[in-house]
């Protein structure tokens, strides 16, 4: 799909030559008519951008769903629309395909979306470190990681969070042997609430394990990179790399919308709450709370980067780089990539928008 496919344009000399044929009382009618339009009136040409979303209205989703109600995609001349899918892997397909224009995806997909030979870039960082947990209950009787040895632990089959469990494993002297898993595709949750699986790895600490906690089942939460896999950024947005190339402004716009909604959610946490409730009459008040108090900080790029001067968004090359070569190291890549082609910090805003 072209960005702002929708938009026809003359050539000058084409205009001007139908504006000489009018008749002289036709152009004075045109010209009063005009005159006597008020601007609120007028309904401007936007470009039409689809986002695919990584999943349902979430938390995670604060900064896309503020600047959609406050307007900021309206005034950055965008007509978007945020859509929902079934299955996180969709979203990266469907910007291949051109039956997207952006995706809310994550860092690892985009690498092996690309070793797929798929035309995709990340273009910029939604949050920026890992979400993805090991998690058990404290009523597993479960106090680190070692004491896995012959319990079971869910995944949702993803083959990258697979090499996670095998690292965190070694980190702590245990093969994969030593434990038994199981895939449980989306049913983390139930699995250790079950009792199916003492441990379980995927769920997001900030949705998912605040989740847990509010439900009063004391969850111990293990984000991935404590636990010895590198860091990388959770959650990013694509674009193909053809757009990138012959469209880039409607991106580069749609960034900086972003990048305001998100600094007015981070500085509205209560307004921000109420967005995302009123997109996903799923939620609860009081988990959705406590979920939106976790992921804000997340969100807060501008406090992640303490006193480094980098646009909202900016992606950290060196660290994809390392990301890149565990991949690699862990046969999860067969091929080695460069961090450079996978990424581009090129649309993201140059000046800094204060909070409203």
């Amino acid at each position: 799909m072209a960005v702002g496919s929708g938009r026809t344009f003359s050539r000058p000399g084409e205009t001007l030559k139908r504006i000489a044929l009018l008749p002289l009382a036709f152009l004075v009618a045109l010209v009063v008519s005009a005159c006597g339009t008020k601007s609120e009136d007028v309904n401007p040409v936007r470009d039409k951008l689809s986002v695919a979303m990584d999943w349902y209205p979430n938390p995670d989703h604060a900064g896309f769903l503020v600047a959609e109600k406050q307007g900021y995609f309206e005034d950055a001349g965008l007509d978007v629309s945020l859509d929902s899918p079934t299955d996180p892997s969709l979203p990266i397909k469907l910007v291949a395909a051109g039956k997207a224009d952006l995706a809310l995806s994550y860092e690892p997909e985009v690498l092996l979306a690309r070793e797929q030979g798929l035309d995709v870039v990340s273009v910029a960082t939604v949050v920026g470190q890992p979400l993805t947990s090991m998690i058990w209950l404290k009523k597993s009787k479960i106090k680190r990681v070692r004491d896995l040895r012959g319990k079971t632990v869910s995944t949702a089959g993803i083959s990258y969070q697979d090499a996670y469990l095998k690292t965190i494993l070694a980190r702590a002297g245990l093969t994969e042997d030593q434990v038994k898993k199981v895939g449980v595709g989306q049913g983390l949750l139930p699995s250790i609430v079950s009792g199916r699986a003492q441990a379980t790895l995927g769920p997001f600490w900030n949705i998912e394990g605040v989740d847990l906690k509010m439900q009063g089942l004391k969850p111990v939460v293990n984000p991935v990179d404590k636990l010895g896999v590198p860091t990388y950024s959770e959650v990013v947005l694509v674009a193909k790399g053809s757009q990138v190339e012959d469209e880039p402004d409607p991106i580069r716009l749609f960034i900086a919308a972003l990048a305001r909604g998100t600094r007015y959610a981070v500085s509205h946490p209560n307004d921000a709450t109420q967005t995302i409730l009123a997109a996903n009459d799923a939620l609860e008040q009081k988990v959705t709370d406590a979920q939106m108090k976790a992921t804000l900080p997340l969100l807060d790029q501008d406090s992640n980067k303490g006193n480094i001067a980098v646009p909202f968004g900016y992606q950290n090359t060196a660290s994809w780089q390392a990301f890149i070569n565990w991949m690699r190291a862990q046969d999860v890549l067969s091929q080695p990539q460069r961090a450079v082609d996978a990424l581009t910090n090129d649309l993201l805003p140059t000046d800094q928008v204060q909070p409203e």
